[in-house]
């Protein structure tokens, strides 16, 4: 598709200092702002007063940032990024007054991401696309794609989902998501991913959940694993699987899952252990939120395969979309 977009002439305020000879169309760099040589500025920005950017710093497409920023060398600013007033980025993790690195960090802010005001970043990291940093957090390490992370040090709360905000397996949200029967299925539109009821028999003695195949578990299992001891701010999963299918059961606690297609997003909680979470390959998945003391049985359809596994979303939104741009 052309663009129909009218190019204009970027702007550059009188009382402001431009360097840089690439400032894209539409850009607008405004009072006491100082952009050194060599900084390259997408189309349709808008550089706000008080804004300082070293020479080997990129800013993409349609950024917006607010007063007070500096960017300095080996900063990476993707398309469509919100910067907050007086958000700090660092590129030097030893900083010593004349001494100077034979090469800066690079810190990589990816498409869509949205960071509040006085948040500090930490050099060397990767704010992954669409994530959101809450105003004042300090980042100390990279922070997934979508993902919220807010505190001092940052912690996710959180992930940016569409379609089913949420489906909570908590016994109050049950009438409204899934039926108390075994075999109930709720579909949650997303890359064939399901949450089951599974068959279960109670008495005054407990509680007794078998697993079958085809009646509540979708495939034999290969391999099956518990993931235990996980700190509560801690997120394990994050990556997809080419031909791997999974089944994620709550045994104890609980634990948040996001279920991600490269389309749409669902958070899922895990809390009763009556319910078994379905993801098939070419899922992004996510697990956090554990509850101390949680246990998740996952069921693999495959033994452990190294390469089976896709850790890099962006290599994973890629090969999503080469998959359905073949069909």
């Amino acid at each position: 598709m052309i663009s129909t977009r009218r190019k204009v002439a970027p702007f550059i305020h009188e009382a402001a200092i431009c360097e840089s000879g690439n400032v894209g169309a539409g850009s607008k760099i405004w009072a006491f702002a100082h952009v050194l040589t060599g900084a390259q500025i997408g189309q349709n920005c808008n550089i706000c007063d008080g804004v300082f950017i070293e020479g080997d710093v990129v800013v993409g497409d349609d950024v917006t940032i607010k007063c007070g920023v500096q960017l300095w060398n080996g900063v990476r600013v993707g398309d469509r990024v919100f910067i907050g007033p007086n958000a700090t980025f660092t590129n030097d993790r030893a900083p010593r007054s004349k001494v100077y690195p034979q090469k800066f960090m690079e810190t990589v802010i990816e498409n869509d991401v949205s960071i509040g005001a006085n948040a500090t970043i930490l050099p060397g990291l990767k704010i992954g696309r669409g994530a959101v940093i809450g105003a004042g957090a300090v980042v100390t390490r990279s922070v997934p794609p979508f993902a919220k992370a807010v505190g001092n040090p940052a912690r996710i709360i959180g992930y940016q989902t569409n379609g089913v905000e949420s489906v909570s397996s908590r016994e109050s949200d049950l009438p409204n998501h899934l039926s108390a029967e075994p075999g109930a299925r709720l579909d949650l539109a997303v890359g064939g991913c399901f949450v089951e009821r599974l068959p279960n028999f109670a008495d005054m003695r407990g509680t007794l959940m078998p697993l079958e195949g085809g009646r509540g578990l979708p495939f034999a299992p290969a391999r099956i694993f518990l993931v235990y001891g996980v700190a509560s701010g801690h997120v394990r999963g994050e990556h997809a699987h080419r031909s791997c299918s999974q089944f994620l059961i709550s045994a104890h606690g609980g634990v948040s899952v996001v279920v991600d297609d490269g389309c749409n997003r669902v958070e899922v909680r895990l809390s009763d252990q009556s319910l078994g979470l379905y993801l098939p390959p070419m899922v992004w998945g996510i697990q956090y939120k554990y509850a101390p003391d949680s246990v998740l049985l996952v069921l693999a359809s495959h033994p452990y395969d190294p390469g089976d596994y896709i850790r890099d979303y962006e290599e994973f939104v890629k090969l999503v979309d080469a998959k359905t741009n073949a069909h």
